[in-house]
């Protein structure tokens, strides 16, 4: 007697609007797919950075005069023009350079507490306004001068004043909130810009850890007076670091702490340059239009990174935080920094660099003079 086999049901698949694939079996409106593809999407391009972050801090932990932001940047523009660099990687890249930027700027917070700064005096808080305020303006001003465009200017003026790279990262951050267009050519020179300033900021902040301690010696300062110079004109906190060790234990003291003080500076300042674009849209006729298509809360007030860093700020105030905890996050924080700035440098392309040409080297150039006067002054009235 023979025995009729019904099959197993089966559960063709069909395809979702957005082409991906659909399970009947599947209750609508779950996805479970979707989760891991963006991972693995994200995985490849954010491993990388993340592996030359930790490769490159170490070496800059090992050979001091190897900033870590350099080597990752030079690093990220050789892989971009070697023709060699996987289109995977693109997601995961782009992730790194927007989100993990911007949690490394968070914990940068964990270094600062508020009443460090206060301590340091009225005088030597004055003179931080001064070399931010002053930096950025005389900035704007060479930079107009020299006919460089507008977001450039921005970038190069905010890394030398403020902190560095962690400064024109930030403030690319919130250009790109303001302009997110679609246009693949301009997109790329926008990511060039933003490689060349930060570029520009590590070469030339580099460049003042043994010049900054020779001038100091010949000028027969006193320790401290140097740290606060230091702490005034260096760019990157880890080149202060570097700069103020050559010095001495006195002046690194004062130098770091003073630095901690210009990276206070980056909130106010992204918080002044959002209401700057929000008005420039409104002047331009585009304010009301945005609003209407929701596109007005692309310029935020304060943006997230920025509110996360004041806060990080406040849990540092609060001493509570233990020292083995904020090694581990400056640590951390150095990594995600790092990766960063790899992403950022796979997006410098040689051709788009030979239309910025040497204008740049020229605003840094004069715009390090001002600050590094403005800063001497500074530390010379607060000795």
């Amino acid at each position: 007697m023979s025995r009729s086999i019904t099959p197993a049901p089966t559960h063709p698949v069909t395809p979702e609007k957005d082409g991906t694939p659909h399970h009947r079996g599947v209750a609508p409106g779950r996805r479970p797919s979707a989760l891991p593809r963006r991972l693995t999407d994200l995985l490849p391009g954010l491993l990388l950075s993340l592996v030359i972050g930790v490769v490159t801090v170490a070496l800059g932990r090992m050979i001091p005069e190897a900033s870590p932001a350099l080597v990752a940047i030079l690093l990220g523009a050789v892989l971009a023009n070697s023709g060699r660099m996987h289109p995977a990687l693109n997601p995961g890249l782009q992730f790194t350079a927007r989100t993990v930027l911007r949690a490394g700027i968070v914990l940068l917070g964990l270094q600062l507490a508020l009443g460090d700064v206060l301590a340091l005096g009225p005088v030597v808080i004055a003179a931080i306004v001064a070399v931010v305020g002053i930096g950025i303006g005389s900035g704007l001003l060479l930079g107009r001068m020299l006919r460089l465009p507008s977001d450039l200017t921005v970038l190069i003026a905010c890394g030398f004043s403020i902190c560095g790279a962690a400064a024109v990262a930030g403030v690319s951050g919130v250009l790109s909130s303001a302009d997110r267009t679609q246009d693949p050519e301009r997109t790329a020179q926008r990511e060039t810009r933003t490689a060349t300033a930060v570029a520009l900021v590590v070469v030339f902040g580099t460049l003042m850890i043994p010049l900054l301690p020779l001038l100091a010696r010949l000028l027969e300062l006193p320790a401290p007076t140097a740290g606060i110079w230091t702490g005034l004109s260096v760019l990157e906190v880890a080149q202060v670091v570097a700069a103020g060790s050559l010095i001495g234990d006195p002046a690194l003291s004062a130098a770091v702490v003073v630095k901690l003080g210009r990276v206070l500076m980056l909130a106010p300042v992204v918080a002044l340059l959002s209401i700057a674009l929000r008005r420039t849209a409104a002047h331009a006729g585009q304010g009301a239009d945005a609003q209407a298509r929701g596109r007005g809360a692309r310029v935020p007030l304060v943006p997230g990174f920025v509110a996360g860093f004041l806060v990080a700020v406040a849990i540092r105030s609060t001493g509570l935080v233990p020292a083995t905890v904020l090694d581990v996050a400056q640590l951390v924080q150095a990594v995600l920094l790092a990766a960063a700035m790899f992403a950022l440098g796979t997006g410098v392309r040689v051709a788009l660099l030979r239309t910025v040409g040497a204008r740049p080297v020229v605003l840094a150039s004069l715009l390090l003079l001002v600050v590094t006067a403005v800063g001497l002054a500074g530390s010379m009235l607060a000795g």
